[in-house]
């Protein structure tokens, strides 16, 4: 490897948004995530909706669904 080219890959601190937090390397001091292995559905066996997006709400204004119907 050249010399003086490549960035320094030192310990970063990885931060969830469900606050979580872990220690890893990277490029980059700080990285926040939105989702990781102690809340994701896959992980933890929990169904989750997981809707950044808003995507699950626009799609019940579109077809006119009310969400408090489909839990009942």
């Amino acid at each position: 490897m050249k010399e003086g080219i490549h960035p320094n890959y030192d310990k970063a601190v990885v931060t969830c948004s469900c606050g979580a937090t872990f220690e890893t390397r990277s490029t980059k001091p700080e990285i926040h995530t939105e989702i990781c292995s102690q809340c994701h559905p896959f992980f933890t066996g929990k169904e989750k909706v997981v809707d950044t997006a808003g995507r699950v709400e626009r799609f019940l204004r579109k077809y006119g669904l009310d969400k408090k119907k489909e839990e009942e």
